[in-house]
C-alpha cells in the first residue's frame, strides 16, 4: 500500500486570517493526502521543526499580509540548511504579480492566489508529488 502524501499547512508570523488555508487544507484532505495542520502564528523554524517530526513531504504557506518575500526566504535557506531540499514549498494567498516570477525563482514550486479553484491546486500539488 502507498504511503499517503504528507503536506504540513500552516501561517508564519502574526496574520491572524486563516479561512481560505482551511478550505485548502480540507480540499487537499478530501482529495486523500495526509495534512498536518498547524495553523496561524508559526515561525520558520517553527515550521521546519515539524516538517522533520512529521516526516511531511511539502509545506504549505499562506499569505496575505505582504510578508511571502521574506519568510520563503527564511524557510527555503533553512530547509537547505536541514538538509530537506527535497521538502517543496508550496504558498497561497495575497501575492501580487511581479513578485510570483521572484518567489519560483528562489524555488518555491507553486504559487496559488485568490480565486485558484479547487481541482487546479489538487491537480498541481499531485503533478508536483509525481515530479
Amino acid at each position: 500500500m502507498e504511503k499517503k502524501k504528507r503536506i504540513l499547512i500552516g501561517k508564519i508570523g502574526l496574520d491572524g486570517h486563516d479561512n481560505g488555508m482551511r478550505i485548502v487544507a480540507k480540499w487537499l484532505a478530501d482529495a486523500g493526502f495526509e495534512v498536518i495542520y498547524l495553523g496561524l502564528y508559526n515561525t520558520p523554524e517553527g515550521m521546519v521543526k515539524a516538517v522533520l517530526q512529521e516526516n511531511a513531504d511539502f509545506i504549505g504557506c499562506s499569505f496575505l499580509g505582504g510578508e511571502h518575500l521574506f519568510y520563503c526566504r527564511k524557510l527555503l535557506d533553512l530547509l537547505r540548511k536541514n538538509g530537506l531540499e527535497d521538502k517543496k514549498l508550496i504558498i497561497g494567498g495575497v501575492i501580487p504579480p511581479d513578485d510570483v516570477k521572484v518567489l519560483r525563482d528562489i524555488g518555491v514550486s507553486a504559487i496559488f492566489t485568490p480565486g485558484t479553484m479547487r481541482d487546479a491546486i489538487i491537480y498541481k500539488v499531485k503533478e508536483l508529488f509525481k515530479a
